[in-house]
């Protein structure tokens, strides 16, 4: 079986940090044509560097990095330094990338990427704001064509929110590009919070983790040690939420997750509810049904898949 041609589009951030270490491990699935960064949970600056910072503890000098969009579509930016910290990872050691991310813009390169690309020959996995991605369609609605499916990290349903009542980080961050993007005529595979909240980084699992050993490994426990004991995902013993590994995961290996067919519209005018992802199960109601929403996660597997990966990373 072949690799699977990935286009990785993210806002580093701790678990987007897991996620890429993760992606880079898995050299013998991923054919990683590059990593765009976008301004969220810290400035695009920052993301990029942080991607950099990444790839470099990951050995994949390999794969270039592309910055992209400073701010979203219409509204203004929300950064989450208060969760990720200052830098965006945490507390890991940081350092300047030996390789700069390139100078062409993020946007540009997906665009002239897709635009020579087959059809339905590359995945694109989203685990920011999909800022990029809409801007990019938007430019050149034709790239929908080479996308095999968006695989995004974002939304909420039955777990509610994440920053309001209703709305996931990623989603209320943009909600004008997330409509773009759930509204294109792309595949779309959803991990939202009502899938994501099921895999937990307990402090048992990220032992098994840190003890692994590699460079990438002892990286991935200490990303996930500083989330699990935050304030926010109290008590550490249930262990934080691992968003952003689960699309990479899914990639990787699809039977660790089900989903249900859906519609999803995303709220962009209402203060209040401004990020929603109103998600349609009915298909009598809503017959487009272009969404694969996650509903269940096999999270012991996918913590034995990261661990895995991340004890070959060290072989490479």
């Amino acid at each position: 079986m072949g690799r699977t041609t990935v286009i990785f589009d993210c806002d580093p951030g701790v678990d987007d940090g897991v996620a890429l270490l993760l992606a880079f491990a898995a050299r013998d699935t991923l054919d990683l044509l590059a990593i765009t960064t976008v301004a969220g949970n810290v400035s695009t600056k920052l993301t990029a560097r942080n991607a950099g910072i990444l790839r470099e503890i990951a050995s994949r000098e390999d794969v270039p990095i592309y910055a992209g969009c400073e701010r979203p579509l219409k509204r203004s930016p929300i950064e989450a330094g208060h969760f990720h910290g200052e830098s965006g990872l945490g507390n890991l050691p940081l350092f300047e990338p030996q390789r700069p991310a390139e100078t062409e813009h993020a946007v540009d390169w997906l665009i002239r990427t897709l635009l020579a690309a087959p059809a339905g020959s590359i995945s694109l996995v989203v685990t920011g704001p999909l800022t990029n991605i809409a801007t990019a369609l938007l430019r050149e609605p034709s790239i929908a064509k080479a996308m095999r499916e968006i695989a995004i990290m974002g939304g909420a349903r039955s777990e509610g929110g994440n920053i309001t009542a209703s709305a996931e980080y990623n989603i209320y961050a943009d909600p004008h590009a997330a409509q773009i993007v759930f509204a294109s005529d792309v595949e779309i595979v959803a991990f939202g919070l009502d899938v994501t909240h099921q895999v937990r980084a307990t402090p048992e699992r990220i032992d098994t983790i840190g003890k692994v050993g590699t460079r990438s490994a002892m990286a991935t426990a200490n990303l996930l040690t500083f989330a699990t004991y935050l304030p926010a995902n109290s008590p550490a013993a249930q262990g934080s939420p691992l968003h952003d590994p689960c699309p990479i995961a899914w990639l990787i290996e699809p039977a660790l997750f089900e989903f249900r067919r859906c519609h999803v519209e995303v709220e962009t005018e209402s203060t209040l509810t401004a990020g929603h992802t109103a998600v349609e199960f009915r298909a009598d109601v809503a017959p487009r049904q272009n969404v694969r929403w996650g509903v269940r996660a096999d999270a012991a597997g996918i913590f034995d898949l990261i661990r895995g990966k991340l004890t070959q990373s060290g072989k490479a």
